[in-house]
Order: structure tokens, then sequence, then C-alpha cells
């Protein structure tokens, strides 16, 4: 099959079709779901980060009290699945769903409490009282004596490599955590129907991770739950997995058969949910005369928190296997811990080990320049894999890229002129290269065609902000040479839409795409014996173009002739590929006001290859908004606990988010080297800012502050003692 000769749709700044759905206010949210008569959940929290539980006491029914559930009641229920790497040891250490002996983080649920009415629940959840004898705390990874997750993986003659090496350079870097706070907290809605099935309606990151993980919980058959993802306002990887509160809305509405919902507070969406980095890691680099990189060595350590999530483990995986970036590093020798603490668990956040991997080597790079007195920039052309496909040494595969032609975008980009005098301010320019795994598995897609001619896509993958109404009808329409318009696309309803793996690492239009081009391409081939006997022709001579076939004597049979002569005409597509991978270059001006501290970040520019562009002005949009999640990882936030394991950033007003002040102009760019690993050629954009950014502008600070080292958040106070020690 052919694509259509003119008029292609992909790689078109096209608007987003959802848009005007959701300014409109039409949009439909989880808590715009909740059905007539539904029952309130709300929990018990620990107050202590690690306490024995002597008793809990519930208080009597009544004032629209209905239930309060222990762990004592949830007997034959299983604690949530672990999901484990393959090549990564992982203990069997699950979240339970309610904390029964023993509390092992501040917030961790120990008891659900059903009643009328959100306030009544509540109400009722300050009522029950809970006997806790506090325990000793661990709240450093590094001294943590369990672990839960370890990674090693070593390649090329490391110890040779640095035996010989001419200049070693050794580097410390700590990455704090984050929360993931999207502008629509979690929740979820959960009821039994008539035939006793569970309806699940949850907001999520997909359906199929959802269903899988609810009914390992409640052990019941695919066939026995449907999973609803309505429209999601925003996740950010924490929406990815099963947590305890999900599941217990299920239970309790499974238990008392009415129907139950839970919808977190603000307060709760800071504390509760699974948050992202804590990483603290030691770099060494072996490197020769010419400036070449020989070797690595790293040892990285993860706070994981007090129990396994089915995510928790991989974040770890990914930044141990990136270690090496964008660098034609011949040998290295990583291990990755994960430690168990006793704090909420760590799980998925925009990037997920990529970040982290990112932040560490950069660091490095920039701090082996300044010990062999090389400019950055040259170091790194130095030492950038140039040929592809390249493998590492530690087992990634890199299918295609242009690092260097990001590099030279980066520098012409970012501009030399500091933008200060020098005299108020000091002023650093940073770089920072990534390279980031994207898709890989599988995914599945479905298309019908109706009677009035319109498409109808079905995909396991879920939008949450990416635009995939839009992008998904680019493809479809290239694919079929008809209208954006005529394009449809039905997701978020296990009932509905293929099985799939969903969304999540940047996999949508690789991996989603992908299958969606298969779909296509298997609807087109159904419909040719159909176009074969309207023309009155052999099937095999007929090609497809310009949304139709056509005979070799010119005869031609529409698509939307095919759909009144085969309505419900069908395709389908399954795709499955190695990881692909995406890379990039950032690059920031900031500028320290001496007298303060203050920091202000002057300009950014990012140079992203996702290979193939379906959409570029949504891909900037993804660009921008990952760009402005990195500038909060360094500028401000940053989950603190006080000296007892307890969450001190709890509201908005103690972990801030960055605002449009904080925001400077942003100049983007892509490289597009398509990957040869899937028909569109698509990587994947959607977390490419929040990974390159950190790094840069740490870097850019360095460099300001004279070579000074220090870790984000870069506030005030920490850059002002700073400066005052490099004046001394």
């Amino acid at each position: 099959m052919t694509r259509p000769a003119a008029g292609s749709i992909l790689g078109r700044p096209v608007t987003r079709r959802e848009d005007r759905r959701l300014l409109r206010g039409e949009g439909r949210f989880l808590d715009d779901l909740r059905p007539p008569g539904a029952l309130h959940l709300a929990f018990v929290r620990s107050p202590h980060a690690h306490a024995r539980i002597e008793a809990v006491r519930v208080p009597a029914s009544g004032d629209g009290l209905v239930d309060v559930l222990t762990a004592r009641d949830l007997d034959g229920l299983r604690p949530l699945p672990v999901g484990a790497p393959g090549d990564a040891e992982v203990a069997d250490v699950p979240h339970p769903l309610l904390a029964a002996d023993e509390a092992c983080y501040a917030g961790q649920p120990v008891a659900a409490v059903i009643a009328r009415s959100r306030a009544l629940a509540e109400d009722a959840a300050e009522r029950v009282e809970v006997d806790y004898r506090r325990l000793p705390a661990v709240l450093d990874a590094r001294r943590a004596p369990e672990t839960l997750v370890r990674w090693r993986r070593a390649g090329g003659d490391v110890d040779a490599a640095f035996a010989s090496a001419e200049e070693i350079v050794r580097s410390a870097h700590a990455i704090p955590r984050l929360a993931g706070a999207p502008m629509e907290p979690r929740g979820a809605t959960a009821r039994v129907e008539a035939d006793g099935r569970l309806t699940f309606w949850c907001s999520a990151q997909d359906t199929q991770r959802p269903l899988a993980q609810l009914c390992h919980v409640l052990g019941l058959e695919r066939e026995r739950v449907r999973v609803i993802v309505p429209d999601v306002g925003g996740a950010f990887g924490i929406k990815g997995s099963l947590t305890a509160e999900l599941a217990l809305t299920a239970v309790a509405a499974m238990r008392l058969g009415e129907p139950v919902t839970w919808v977190e507070d603000r307060r709760e969406n800071l504390a509760g949910p699974y948050q992202g980095r804590g990483v603290e890691g030691e770099v060494e680099l072996a490197l020769d005369r010419r400036g070449r990189i020989r070797a690595l060595r790293a040892r990285v350590w993860c706070d994981l928190g007090a129990f396994l999530l089915p995510t928790t483990a991989f974040p770890p995986r990914i930044l141990g296997g990136l270690l090496t970036g964008c660098y034609a590093i011949g040998a290295a020798e990583v291990e990755v811990v994960g430690a168990r603490t006793n704090k909420v668990p760590t799980g998925p956040y925009r990037g997920a080990g990529r970040p982290e991997a990112a932040y560490l080597i950069e660091r490095a790079v920039d701090a082996a320049a300044r010990q062999l007195g090389a400019d950055p920039l040259e170091l790194r052309r130095r030492n950038l894999v140039r040929t592809f496909p390249h493998r590492t040494p530690l087992g990634a595969d890199y299918d295609s890229g242009d690092y260097a032609r990001c590099l030279e975008l980066a520098r012409e980009l970012v501009g030399s002129e500091g933008g200060e005098d020098g005299g108020a301010c000091v002023v650093g320019t940073g770089f920072a290269a990534y390279v980031e795994t994207c898709g890989g598995m599988w995914e599945q897609a479905e298309v019908r065609l109706t009677d009035g001619g319109r498409v109808v896509l079905a995909l396991g993958t879920c939008p949450h902000g990416q635009g995939h109404e839009t992008t998904f009808a680019q493809i479809a329409a290239d694919r079929l040479g008809v209208a954006l318009e005529d394009v449809e696309l039905r997701w978020g309803d296990s009932d509905v839409v293929p099985a799939g793996v969903g969304t999540y690492s940047s996999r949508s239009v690789a991996m989603g795409g992908s299958a969606l081009v298969l779909a296509l391409d298997d609807l087109c081939e159904q419909a040719r014996p159909v176009a074969a006997r309207l023309l009155d022709v052999e099937p095999d001579v007929l090609r497809w173009d310009l949304g139709g076939w056509w005979s070799r004597g010119g005869g031609f049979v529409s698509l939307a002739d095919l759909a009144v002569v085969a309505p419900g005409l069908r395709g389908a597509g399954r795709f499955a590929s190695d990881p692909v991978y995406s890379s990039g270059v950032t690059a920031a001006v900031v500028a320290i006001e001496r007298a303060t501290g203050r920091l202000r970040v002057l300009r950014i520019a990012a140079v992203d290859d996702a290979g193939t562009i379906v959409n570029p002005l949504l891909a900037e949009g993804q660009v921008l908004g990952g760009t402005v999640q990195g500038l909060g990882a360094v500028l401000c936030e940053q989950v603190v606990h006080d000296e007892r394991g307890v969450q001190a950033s709890d509201s908005l007003a103690s972990y801030r988010l960055p605002v449009a002040a904080d925001v400077p102009p942003i100049a983007t760019r892509f490289v597009q080297t398509p990957s040869p690993r899937n028909p569109l050629g698509a990587k994947g954009i959607g977390e490419a800012g929040a990974i390159g950014t950190p790094a840069a502008i740490a870097n850019a600070v360095a460099d300001a502050l004279g070579g000074a080292s220090i870790d984000p958040p870069f506030t005030a106070r920490k850059l002002w003692q700073a400066l005052q020690e490099t004046a001394r």
C-alpha cells in the first residue's frame, strides 16, 4: 500500500482537536461521573514514619457512617503486585492495602472509612483511634540496611581503562524527591453491576494496567472487571499504577454492594502518591590525554521508600542502563542500589530514571572539562556517538541519532552573550546532552469504517494531555487519504479498546501509532476484494492511492463508496519492537545576583530528536511543558521530610511549583533521524524537556560559580552561601 501522493498531513502543525471540547467545559473527568447515591471513602493515615500499630478502634455506625475497613477485614485479598525488570534483583516487598501490625511511612493508609458524603467520611476518619508505638525510622538511602532493588552491569575492560588513564575525574551529586502534582488529583469510583461485574472508573494513564493489577488484588478474571478512564487532567507518571487507595475503592464497593467513590485532596496528592527521583550517585570517568572518555564507573543509591509498587523497580533500572549517555564510552561498570526507607514509595515521574542518568553523566562531563581545562562543548564533541546502531557497554542498543547536530544547534540557539553586565550578577552557560529509551514491548489498534464513511480508531494507549485525538487522526487521515474531521478516536474503556501496554515511557506514537498503521493497512486490505467486485476486476490488479482502490484501467472505488456497500469493515494491527532512543541537547544561560543569591534563568534552548514528528505543534508543546517541569525540579521543587520522617512539604505553599514568572524564553528545534524500528520512524518526545533541562541549568549554575558544585533545588540561600565561599 502506498501513502497518498499529495496533501500529506503528517508533519503539519495541526491544532489540537480536543481543545474546543475541553475549553468549553465539556470534558468529562472522574469527579463528573459519580453515580447517584455513591458512598464516599476517606482514609486514616499513619502520622508516623515508622510505628507499631497496637490497636485500632473504630466509631459506632451512625451520622452517615456506613463502614470502616481495617487490615483484618481484607482476608483473601492480595497486596499490590510487584513489577520487576528481568535483569534486576527485586525483593518481594509489596505494598499492603492497609497497614496491619506496622506502619512504614507517614501517610500510609491504616483504615478506610465509608460514609454517605465526603464530609461525613472525613469526620468519621478523625474519630478512628489508633494506638501507635513509634519505631526508629530509616531516612538515608545510603545507610539503609535493606535493599529492595539491585542492578549491576559491566561491559568492556573497565579496570584496564582506569589503570592506564591519564586523568580520572570523580563527581558526586544528589537529586531530591519530587511530587508529580497534576492539576487533577487521583481518584476512583467503583460499582458492582446487576450481573456481578465490577465497573471501575479511575483517573489513570490507561485502562490495561489498572485492570490487570485490580484483578490481581481481587482475584478476579479479567472478564469480571471493566475499567473506564475518562478525560484525565494530567498524570506525569504518578497515575500509571494502581495504588492502595484505588484498590480499596473497589474493595469497598464489592463489600457493600453500593457505588463508592474516592477523590483525594491536594494535601493527600502531595503526600500520598508515589514520588519521583530521590537519587544520589558517584561517577568516575577515565580519560586519555586527548580527552577521550575510555571508561565509566558509577554507584547510585535510589531512595525507593517503604514498599515496592508495580512500577517502583523500573526507574532505577532505566537510570543505570543510560549512564553512558550520548557518549562512545568503551567500558562501563554500574551498580544501582534501590534502598528501603520509611518514606512514600517512589515510581515513574516524567522521565523515570532518564533525568537522573542525564544529570549524573552530564555533571561528570562538565567536571572533566574543568579538571582538564577543556571547553565543555569540545569535550562533548570529541566523545559523542556518531555511528548507528550503537550498542553501549551497559546493554542499550541506540537505533539512530545525530548527537553532534543537536549539540551545534543548541549552541547556536542559546547564543554566547550573557545578557548581564557581570557586576550585580554572575552569569553562566551550561549544556546537557541526553539519550532516552522510549517505547518497546507491543501495542494493538483496531479500525472500523462506519456506514457514514467515518473512520473509528480504537487504541490501548490513553491520552492525558498529549493530544492523541489529533495525532492519531493525522496518521489515519494520511494513511487513508480522508479528511481529518472524518476520523474519530475511541479510548479509555477496557470493553471497547483492544488490549495494550498503555501510555508511558514516551511510547504512544512509536508503538500505538505503528499499531495503528498496521490496522489501517489491514483495513485497506480487507476492502480490496470488495473494491474488486465493484470494479469487476481481480483483487491483485488493484493499488491503493488517494483514498481508494484503483484498477489498471483507471477505475476507482473510494473509501466512501466502500462504506456504503460494506459498512462495518474492520482492520486490526499488533506492533512489537525493541525500544527506540530519542536524544537531544539542552542549553541554558543563568544569572545569580551577588547580593542575594537569587537565580534567574535567562534563556533555554532545547534541541530534540524524536525521529519522525507527526505534529510539530504538539511536539513543541510537549517540549515546553517538560522544560518547565525541569525548571521546577532545579529552581524550587523538593519533597522535604523532618527529622522524624514526616513530610513537611504537604501543600502548594510548602511545595512550590514554577509559575509563569519563572519561565524564561525557550527556543526549540527538532532534528529528525527516523528510527528504523517502526513504520513511522517515530521515537518519543513527551519527556524530553524534563530530562535535559535540570542538568543544563545545573551546569550553568556551576559555570556561574566558577566550578563550585552544588545540587538542586538552587535556592537563594544555597547560592548566596556558595558565592561567599567562592569569594574567599
